[in-house]
């Protein structure tokens, strides 16, 4: 299907983007023989990033690249030695205009606010990192745990970690004990930093006790430091915990002393970033020092533009790989990143825009579902925010749909906001897909593959395609791409390696159309296979929410005896139902409505209205939760599960 671009970008102000001007510093004005020379010379653009975006070494790289353990695992920038947290924070001391900028804006759900510029950031930073040294005995290469919400510290004990040459192990704060001890054992964290508690829709959050009960489970025996946020009275557990405050200003003026960074080799462990699978323990994705940072701030820099002095809000949490982007494509730009502590709703559906406008935000990073979950306020949302600070909304976690993109853009955004469509993922360390400001952008599309990922489209054969829904591969390595799992180099390589030789697949079913533009249909493994048609739930569920009544809609396959699989969906309304009938009614109504447009083949079998569909707390919709509530089937890590008593509901609609 052919995409009809929204938003095109002007002449004026695409010459003035970094992605222009790196590429005019390199002999390019065409963008799309820029791309082919990213993906063609890795070698050579890695190193161009690098050198354009100051990253600073403490000795020089010898070689960009080296593939001779093949292309699963790539040694970057080869004998060079780097800290990052040195790059994020310590470089920018020199400059004084950045060094007296905001590096961190705080906003807690109850709107207290902090700030910290670069000098303060810096000092913060020192001081814990001699706290964890000289009273924790931190050394490199040790994981600390980071299960903690998003406050100024959180980010804190990330840079200082780091700048110990230790391995950080952010974990989302809305874990159970269980699943945060899980990560922690699996890690081998002898650190723990948390917080005793946090805000979320007006209550607040006991975190310390769930901390406790994950550091009793975990093995090896777990140190505790408590950042004190509620101040509220907690269990004090003698010998294991520490204050955060006592950790950070130290004895005998110590901690108000620079700390050298320890200089790091670019290809050692600088984060530990976990997801879920439907089966088996959490992988542990590995990141360097070299990695994930330099993709995050090469995404942030030049792919969503963001510029020195800019300032970033995305509605994430460090748990999700979103967070760690934040902080360093913030940083490594010399920007200002915003932390909002609560749920982007509360206690009104203007909280979001509203932060906008007060914090002056430039690149606002939000999901598909909070857009869907927010569009049905109108204009309430943002009636009463200021919102010409915005350059660019971003926007991952899933596919869109049109008309939530439609009415972000026209409604919002007023038609002159670009959306940064960003799809890709903690193994990635950023996108594979995106939307570059120096092309039109379609609705609910990417406008290419980012720079420096040679992305492609595969039949089941294994051939490239064109024009049809296949699977989303990459061809070669690059700087960020996953080290590895933690301790099990042989799933990591059975998970993306395994299907054809020396091709990373992604896992996402995605189309090319003859215009370049590129959409992604769902997860393959949620894929539909209705009388051997494939079909992704997507196309399914924008259809759904298109309907008048329709705020969110998922779709899941099921085994079906004649069509070997069906499609049941399940649909969220603006409004409830009043009588019996109605439901009835609707739901006849909805069968018709999907049917006609995509013909009786892919007729659902069952349309059902819920309140609620499962999610994760950054808006992210749990299908393979879904289809196993309804067929009574193993649901597999359900630790990022948000609403677990949606689940229930959806249970008691199954057919025995």
């Amino acid at each position: 299907m052919r995409q009809q671009p929204a938003w095109f970008p002007k002449q004026s102000e695409l010459e003035q983007t970094r992605l222009y001007q790196f590429m005019l510093k390199y002999g390019f004005t065409d963008y799309e023989a820029f791309y082919r020379k990213s993906i063609e010379d890795i070698s050579w653009f890695w190193h161009a990033v690098a050198q354009d975006m100051g990253i600073e070494w403490a000795s020089p790289y010898e070689q960009v690249v080296d593939l001779t353990a093949g292309i699963q695992w790539p040694s970057w920038f080869k004998l060079g030695q780097l800290n990052i947290a040195s790059n994020a924070v310590d470089k920018w001391l020199m400059d004084p205009a950045a060094a007296g900028r905001n590096a961190i804006i705080w906003e807690g759900e109850d709107h207290q606010t902090r700030t910290f510029t670069y000098i303060e950031l810096n000092e913060q930073v020192n001081r814990a990192a001699h706290g964890l040294r000289r009273q924790l005995g931190i050394s490199p290469g040790q994981r600390v745990a980071l299960y903690m919400p998003m406050i100024p510290e959180t980010v804190i004990a990330m840079l200082a970690v780091a700048k110990l040459g230790a391995v950080a192990v952010p974990i989302y704060s809305g874990y159970s004990a269980e699943a945060a001890a899980k990560r922690m054992e699996g890690a081998g964290c002898t650190v723990l930093i948390t917080a005793d508690g946090y805000y979320r829709r007006g209550k607040p959050i006991p975190m310390k006790e769930e901390a406790d009960k994950a550091a009793d489970a975990a093995v090896p025996i777990v140190l505790t430091v408590v950042v004190r946020r509620l101040g509220n009275p907690i269990t004090w557990r003698q010998g294991r915990d520490v204050d955060w405050l006592e950790l950070r200003d130290g004895e005998n003026g110590e901690a108000s002393k620079p700390f050298p960074a320890v200089p790091m080799n670019s290809n050692d462990p600088l984060m530990l970033l976990y997801t879920s699978g439907t089966t088996g323990l959490p992988k542990g994705i590995v990141h360097t020092h070299s990695g994930f940072p330099i993709k995050a701030g090469f995404d942030a820099g030049y792919v969503m533009d963001f510029q020195q002095g800019d300032t970033m809000l995305w509605i994430t949490d460090m748990g999700w790989m979103m967070g760690p982007f934040m902080v360093y494509g913030t940083l490594l730009s010399g920007g200002t990143m915003v932390l909002y502590e609560g749920a982007p709703d509360y206690p009104g559906p203007s909280r979001i825009f509203n932060l906008v406008n007060k914090h002056k935000v430039t690149h606002l990073g939000v999901s598909p579902t909070l857009i869907r979950s927010l569009m049905k306020h109108g204009d309430a949302c943002y009636r009463e925010s200021d919102l010409t600070s915005l350059k660019v909304i971003g926007s991952s976690g899933e596919p869109w749909n049109p008309e939530p993109w439609q009415w972000l853009f026209h409604e919002v955004g007023l038609d002159r906001i670009p959306i940064v469509n960003y799809s890709g993922g903690t193994e990635i360390s950023g996108g594979i897909l995106g939307n570059v400001l120096l092309k039109a952008i379609a609705p609910a599309s990417f406008n290419t593959a980012i720079p420096g990922m040679h992305a492609d489209v595969f039949s089941q054969e294994g051939k490239p395609v064109r024009g049809e829904v296949g699977e989303l591969v990459l061809r070669n390595a690059w700087v960020g791409m996953a080290s590895g799992f933690w301790q099990e180099p042989e799933r990591y390589e059975k998970t993306y390696w395994s299907r054809w030789p020396e091709i990373w697949v992604h896992g996402d079913w995605v189309e090319l159309d003859e215009d370049g533009f590129w959409t992604i249909t769902g997860r393959s493994d949620d894929t539909l296979n209705v009388a051997g048609k494939r079909l992704g739930p997507t196309e399914i569920e924008s259809m759904l929410v298109e309907h008048p009544r329709v705020v969110e809609a998922a779709a899941i396959g099921v085994p079906d005896d004649l069509k070997g699989e069906t499609a049941v969906c399940f649909v969220v309304l603006n409004h409830p139902l009043v009588l019996p009938d109605d439901r009835t009614a609707l739901t006849a109504e909805l069968l018709e409505w999907v049917t006609s447009q995509l013909g009786k083949t892919f007729k659902p079998s069952a349309i059902h209205i819920v309140d609620a569909l499962p999610k994760t707390r950054n808006a992210k919709v749990m299908r393979r939760v879904i289809r196993a509530a309804y067929l009574a089937m193993d649901p597999g890590d359900l630790s990022a599960l948000e609403n677990p008593e949606s689940l229930e509901a959806i249970a008691n609609l199954r057919v025995i």
